[in-house]
């Protein structure tokens, strides 16, 4: 993803188009990423001949990386580009139903207040 052709590396605001921010806020490091075709999203090869077409090289590279299930700071270092750089070109993925993306899991999901009690209750008891 160098884009080298014989002038050096693209710059990142080139491969962006000047943009700087994502289109969406909720692309944290740890969200997962996967192609919309690799996660059976109905249409999605449909819809991925009609954009295909429109996509940068970069953006065919990220499709190309994710037919497995990443994260964002994966495809990021796997593309060696800036993470800010890969959140907006994701987020163009994910505007045009390319990818799919899953929020990560917070601790506050991870734990369910109701059994901790239970566990609680239990420990008290021993």
């Amino acid at each position: 993803m160098s884009g080298a052709t014989g002038a050096g590396p693209v710059r990142p605001y080139v491969i962006t188009g000047g943009r700087v921010a994502p289109s969406r806020d909720s692309l944290a490091l740890e969200t997962l990423v996967v192609a919309a075709e690799s996660a059976g999203t109905t249409g999605a090869a449909a819809s991925a001949g009609e954009h295909t077409s429109d996509l940068g090289p970069e953006c065919a590279e990220i499709l190309d990386l994710c037919v497995r299930l990443l994260s964002v700071a994966e495809v990021a270092a796997h593309l060696r580009q800036p993470v800010a750089v890969i959140k907006v070109l994701l987020a163009d993925l994910l505007d045009a139903g390319l990818v799919v993306a899953r929020p990560p899991v917070t601790a506050a999901d991870r734990h369910d207040p109701a059994l901790l009690k239970e566990v609680l209750d239990g420990l008290r008891q021993l």
